[in-house]
């Protein structure tokens, strides 16, 4: 049976998403295809119809994880807002729907120059978008701020997973907040 244009678009979507899951989950060499292909409800036979390779996979993946949502923008935008929400202890433990960079930076510098541009351009784009949250005018100063902040958000984030005590865990994310409030005077923090 032929699949539609618009059902292989949807297929392919399905992959993207439950790949980027299963990615911040487990990490790229722990996940195979035919996990992949499961988890989106589809054959492992159908793989090569949308990607050439795993390391294909993994870029596109990587890709389709920074693309921006509607939702990530406003919540940028309301910068204390979106600091709150990602030095959470929510956040902390959704590894699988959370944060991209935080889950998978350590992991991507194994992985190929397609994959390692596709990390770049998200974090890129999510430093112009905390620039743009931060101040009205562009200006290196800002983008230094905004490169501050989500260096350390992200590294937060990572401390505050990989540590056992959960005190401590939670300490970090307080800390790496309350850090962000002190630098960022004036910002709307």
């Amino acid at each position: 049976m032929k699949v539609s244009r618009e059902q292989m678009k949807a297929n392919r979507e399905r992959i993207l998403t439950e790949a980027g899951r299963l990615f911040r989950a487990k990490g790229f060499d722990a996940v195979g295809v035919a996990e992949v292909m499961q988890a989106a409800g589809l054959t492992h036979g159908g793989f090569y119809g949308h990607f050439s390779s795993k390391d294909d996979l993994i870029a596109q993946t990587v890709g389709h994880m920074f693309g921006p949502s509607d939702t990530e923008t406003a919540e940028t935008a309301d910068i204390s807002a979106f600091i709150d929400a990602y030095l959470s202890p929510r956040h902390r433990q959704g590894v699988a729907s959370g944060c991209p960079t935080a889950a998978l930076v350590s992991d991507i510098r194994r992985q190929g120059p397609e994959a390692r541009d596709a990390l770049t351009a998200g974090v890129r784009s999510q430093i112009d978008r905390i620039t743009a949250a931060i101040s009205d005018t562009p200006s290196p100063e800002a983008r230094r701020d905004a490169t501050g902040a989500w260096a350390t958000m992200v590294g937060a984030m990572i401390m505050a997973r990989a540590v056992e005590d959960e005190t401590l865990s939670d300490q970090i994310l307080q800390d790496a907040q309350t850090w962000i409030e002190v630098h960022l005077p004036g910002r709307g923090v």
